[in-house]
């Protein structure tokens, strides 16, 4: 699987964030060499707490699961690549679980947890050479509020972090200086991380895809907050 890195957009001091600097960048992208717009992609972040039981209302004589029993929170992800697939990740737990897309519909069912916030990160996508863009927005399901701005990298001949590190790192500052070209006030920022917490090797999965998602809405939100 081709390498990628989620970066998210930071906003100089004194900057707001808006649905006309997305246009801006998508505009920059769209100048940006010979990039040809591929049509538009989602992918979909639900953030479960644990659901409180009442003892006296199970029917068995085995103890419902507390809150104390149950991890405190966890993500689920659904990739616009990987639409067959679902994904957990348990920050507390370091860990990150792939399910059949069929497992919502079992959660649903079970109702040990229920879905808190449910967040979209979708827009455009663009050929670019070797690489491939994905720019878009991020905005809670059922409202329209402007949560975040955010742009995947592709890099399509390597599958190794390792490797493309360099590529990946040249390609960012050529974009860069395209950004400061067109006076745009804020950057697009990418966040180290270190895969092997999680148990991820070099070799790129969908499972590293996956962290960057749950980081990046970290850094959204720390960014909104500010």
């Amino acid at each position: 699987m081709p390498v990628k890195w989620l970066m998210h957009w930071q906003p100089n001091s004194g900057a707001t964030m808006s649905s006309q600097i997305l246009a801006e960048v998508c505009q920059c992208v769209e100048g940006f060499g010979s990039a040809a717009k591929e049509g538009r992609w989602r992918t979909t972040l639900t953030i479960y707490r644990p659901v409180a039981r009442d003892p006296s209302s199970t029917a068995t004589s085995a103890p419902a699961p507390t809150p104390g029993d149950l991890p405190r929170d966890f993500l689920g992800l659904t990739l616009h690549d990987r639409p067959g697939a679902y994904f957990f990740i348990l920050r507390h737990h370091r860990l990150i679980l792939q399910a059949d897309a069929n497992v919502q519909s079992l959660m649903d069912k079970l109702q040990s947890y229920k879905a808190r916030v449910v967040l979209h990160f979708e827009g455009f996508q663009y050929q670019l050479g070797d690489f491939m863009l994905r720019v878009g927005k991020c905005v809670q399901s059922h409202a329209d509020t402007l949560r975040g701005i955010m742009m995947e990298v592709e890099y399509l001949p390597l599958s190794s972090i390792d490797k493309s590190r360099q590529i990946m790192e040249d390609f960012l500052d050529i974009w860069q200086d395209a950004v400061i070209k067109k006076s745009l006030p804020g950057q697009f920022i990418n966040v180290e991380l270190n895969f092997a917490d999680y148990g991820l090797q070099d070799q790129y999965t969908p499972q590293h895809t996956a962290l960057q998602y749950a980081t990046c809405i970290v850094q959204l939100m720390a960014t909104v907050r500010s």
